[in-house]
């Protein structure tokens, strides 16, 4: 049997797929890959479904032994990797023979990498599927993070395998935007249009509080009158049609920005809640949710409106050239 012997966990290492969808009426939001598209590509460099477990490191990663060898790959930012002190690409499958280590270091790019290991990594399904889900304790490796000590078995792997890199021209495409690109959120109208501009115009910074739940922002408020008032007027006077009472608690999507009590929006991410009640100025749209998992606290983000088709269309584009055969070269 294959295993990953885990010698140091990094700052925080979990499994994670892509996640479990279709549980937000029982509580349960996706969780899964921060950075979608970077595990989907690891996975595809070493033969993998896309949608295999693999490894996520965040800001610092972690030290793996590989008893019986593997085949690898390392996707997302560049956490300054080595196989027995020799430097390790991204972007690429690569062999760890038996009884070599993996060690990576602190991030010199963006959040997180993905190590991707052919076969996948074996753990015990929660809803249909391996990530871990922090908030809850469930999923991955016994809900958690991973500690010095632990032991991960690796899968079969079927099929043939060929080793493969990233195609040159891709990797400024998958460079995590600045600028996010939004839509508008189901209460985009409560806010004065002041308030509109002033989230538009505005340069915010990722606060250190982030984490996989949400991503607190730290900069201009966003008043929702002109008297800027807070999330009791949100609550009671806001919306056009509430007239005097509260604003109902609602289903909330991955990528929408509350604006809570204070005015600080609130980026929600894969392990949000899954109802609440502020309102949602804006929500990032699908084909920029990978960026927001390699956001790093202090990064500067803005913000930037598109309409429905745009964004629908970005993502059509985005799936094509991520399913496209010339994106690994092998």
């Amino acid at each position: 049997m294959r295993v990953i012997q885990v010698q140091a966990p990094g700052l925080l290492t979990t499994v994670q797929d892509l996640g479990r969808e279709g549980f937000g009426p029982m509580g349960v939001s996706p969780s899964g890959a921060a950075d979608p598209n970077a595990m989907r590509i690891g996975n595809r460099l070493v033969g993998n479904a896309e949608g295999a477990a693999g490894l996520e490191m965040t800001l610092l990663g972690g030290t793996f032994a590989f008893p019986e060898g593997a085949v690898l790959a390392l996707t997302g930012s560049d956490f300054a990797a080595t196989m027995d002190e020799k430097p390790v690409g991204l972007w690429m499958s690569f062999e760890a023979r038996a009884g070599q280590t993996l060690r990576l270091g602190p991030t010199r790019s963006g959040a997180r990498c993905y190590l991707c290991v052919r076969g996948g990594i074996e753990v015990k399904d929660f809803l249909g599927s391996a990530s871990t889900h922090l908030l809850s304790g469930l999923g991955g490796l016994e809900g958690r993070g991973l500690r010095k000590g632990d032991v991960l078995k690796i899968g079969e792997a079927n099929g043939s395998y060929r080793r493969g890199t990233l195609a040159a021209n891709a990797l400024e495409r998958l460079s995590a935007r600045k600028t996010l690109r939004v839509t508008p959120g189901p209460q985009g109208e409560w806010f004065p249009e002041a308030s509109r501009r002033l989230f538009y115009s505005c340069a915010y910074r990722v606060a250190e509080e982030t984490n996989r739940m949400g991503i607190r922002l730290r900069g201009e408020a966003i008043p929702m009158s002109s008297g800027g008032a807070g999330h009791e007027e949100i609550g009671r006077n806001a919306s056009p049609t509430a007239g005097a009472g509260e604003m109902i608690s609602e289903g909330v999507s991955l990528g929408a920005i509350q604006v809570p009590e204070g005015g600080l929006p609130i980026i929600l991410f894969v392990e949000q809640q899954t109802t609440g009640g502020y309102a949602k100025i804006a929500n990032v749209i699908s084909a920029d949710l990978s960026s927001l998992g390699q956001l790093r606290p202090r990064d500067e983000v803005r913000f930037e409106r598109v309409d429905w088709e745009t964004a629908c269309s970005l993502l059509i584009e985005q799936e094509r050239w991520l399913a496209s055969e010339e994106l690994i070269v092998k």
